[in-house]
């Protein structure tokens, strides 16, 4: 199930206004360069900031995202023309031969099922061209992360231009194993509608990541931190082996 925030067409609206500091995307944008990435696959691009981002590089970019009003948001972007975008899953991409996939924030974590990011490996693996390369991030759960996520820390009224006044807030709701729910709730004060958007990440320890990259054909070059979040994100950087040449 995708998250409402990213499916309804009004807190998909919402997305960006709400979360304005986009410097997590940076370091990406620093390994795209880092790898001389000319085409790269964003799995779970969202309302296609990163993909835009790379887009206005000069970057021939695929961005794949399930969710129609969080794509059609990324259509209507200045320059989102530029941007290949594919409504779907990396389970069932057309052909591509990219240099770089790359699943940011949160995408990989909100892959909970096993056999989902299987397919999703899977995926990646078979539009990256021998020799490219995979990033993702996930957060460390030693850092228990989930422990902050309450109303009393995350509460807040954001003036959204066009809408008005939006109260929001979030509150874990399960925590079961590797599996975190929480729910983001909300106001519009403008008209008093209610809203919420439940989501589910699954907390993958280091070791676990790795396993399952080797397992799917990859090589894993380098397990990072994130710059802007020191200590609390592993980023794993994986390769797709070169066939090397024929006997």
């Amino acid at each position: 199930m995708t998250d409402e925030i990213l499916v309804h067409p009004r807190l998909a609206a919402l997305y960006d206004p709400l979360d304005p500091d986009r410097g997590d995307l940076e370091p990406y944008v620093r390994l795209a360069e880092e790898f001389g990435a000319r085409r790269v696959l964003d799995i779970g691009c969202g309302t296609g900031v990163f993909a835009l981002l790379l887009a206005g590089r000069g970057i021939e970019v695929v961005g794949v995202e399930p969710a129609r009003a969080s794509l059609d948001v990324a259509r209507a972007k200045p320059g989102g023309d530029r941007v290949r975008w594919i409504r779907g899953d990396a389970a069932a991409l057309p052909p591509l031969r990219v240099d770089l996939v790359t699943m940011t924030a949160n995408v990989a974590q909100e892959i909970v099922d096993p056999v989902d990011w299987e397919a999703t490996l899977r995926g990646a693996h078979g539009a990256l061209r021998p020799g490219g390369h995979l990033v993702f991030e996930t957060r460390d759960p030693a850092r228990r992360a989930w422990e902050a996520w309450n109303r009393e820390s995350s509460h807040r009224v954001t003036e959204i231009p066009g809408v008005g006044p939006v109260e929001s807030w979030v509150e874990v709701t399960e925590v079961v194993g590797p599996l975190v729910s929480f729910r983001w709730t909300y106001v519009f004060r403008g008209d008093g509608q209610v809203l919420t958007s439940d989501s589910t990440l699954r907390f993958r320890e280091r070791q676990e990541a790795e396993a399952d990259l080797t397992a799917r054909g990859f090589v894993v070059r380098d397990v990072r931190g994130a710059p802007d979040r020191p200590g609390r994100e592993f980023v794993l950087i994986a390769r797709r082996p070169d066939p090397g040449p024929p006997h």
